[in-house]
């Protein structure tokens, strides 16, 4: 998927975090084998030629396309499954094999896990008695700094998504234009249960632009986001407070 996974397992049996481990990695592997836009092999691009059928293919492709037609309708079409004209999921993919890889992680017993997708996180569990994850999200305008840390203290499920142009450029389309979103934003963090959806927010709401994207993300439940603009403006949903420490 072009980026970095990291695993933090925390209690367990050492042999079934080893197993679950290595069918998560296993996991990870084949979803970019199968979703992958530069191979030409993959059944995504295979799919996208009209040389297989969404029945054709792994059973996974036919739920990533169910969830992304899900975001298409909950953002109104700011997220979207094409680019340029061509079927493009990969917008849903890399949060939704995160949470997959960190659930099936969990499953095996353990006491907490996160997993870290390219700085899009899954966390699941604790690290340890009285002590919740926590998440440094990176200041876009200022390298190497921390613009927020989030807690997961409370809750057992948190994740946390970034959307913007520090790390890939100008990577976020506008799905009416079909170019690059011109917003004044420069970075989106979603703060939901599930990195799927906090992945796709985060992208929908980059491409709102400010305005837009806060009113947005406030309408939607068990939600809270960080917004930076270009200008250095930072705007917050009214219950993020509650999640930073």
């Amino acid at each position: 998927m072009g980026t970095v996974f990291s695993f933090d397992v925390r209690g367990g049996r050492s042999d079934a975090v080893a197993a679950a481990l290595g069918e998560a990695i296993a996991g990870l592997h084949r979803v970019d084998e199968v979703f992958s836009t530069y191979r030409d092999d993959s059944q995504l691009s295979r799919l996208a030629r009209g040389e297989l059928t969404v029945a054709e293919c792994d059973p996974e492709v036919a739920e990533v396309l169910e969830l992304g037609a899900e975001a298409e309708r909950g953002s109104e079409g700011w997220f979207s499954l094409r680019y340029q004209g061509s079927l493009d999921p990969t917008g849903i993919v890399k949060g939704w094999a995160a949470e997959r890889a960190a659930r099936r992680i969990a499953a095996a017993g353990v006491d907490g896990v996160s997993v870290n997708g390219g700085g899009d996180v899954q966390l699941l569990g604790s690290p340890g008695a009285q002590r919740p994850w926590r998440v440094g999200v990176s200041d876009p305008l200022r390298p190497g700094g921390l613009a927020a840390v989030v807690s997961a203290a409370g809750t057992s499920e948190l994740a946390v998504a970034t959307s913007g142009m520090a790390e890939r450029g100008a990577h976020i389309v506008d799905p009416s234009t079909g170019r690059s979103a011109v917003t004044d934003l420069v970075a989106v963090t979603v703060v939901a249960p599930s990195l799927t959806w906090a992945d796709c927010w985060a992208t929908a709401a980059f491409a709102m632009g400010s305005r837009a994207g806060l009113a947005w993300l406030e309408s939607l439940p068990d939600v809270e986001a960080l917004l930076i603009t270009a200008g250095d403006e930072v705007r917050c949903t009214h219950g993020l407070a509650a999640r930073l420490g």
